[in-house]
């Protein structure tokens, strides 16, 4: 069964710390608890989002630059 992670913020979903770097996590990934997989970006404050669950990134169900509400699922766990 999928698990997800959820978005701790209304704000903008960025996958990755600043334009030109690299993605935190991608599909395939494993993450453990703790590990960063984005931020949300409130009114110029960048805030990090961190895996509640340890899990394989089976898909992205918010994208990159992405308006998001709270409660909205980020990232699916297989």
């Amino acid at each position: 069964m999928a698990k997800h992670l959820l978005s701790p913020l209304p704000g903008t979903f960025y996958r990755k710390p600043s334009p030109d770097a690299p993605f935190y996590k991608d599909v395939g990934d494993t993450v453990a608890q703790g590990d960063v997989i984005g931020l949300i970006e409130v009114m110029k404050s960048f805030n990090e989002v961190r895996a509640e669950q340890a899990g394989t990134i089976t898909a992205f169900l918010a994208d990159d630059e992405e308006p998001v509400m709270a409660g909205q699922p980020l990232v699916e766990l297989g």
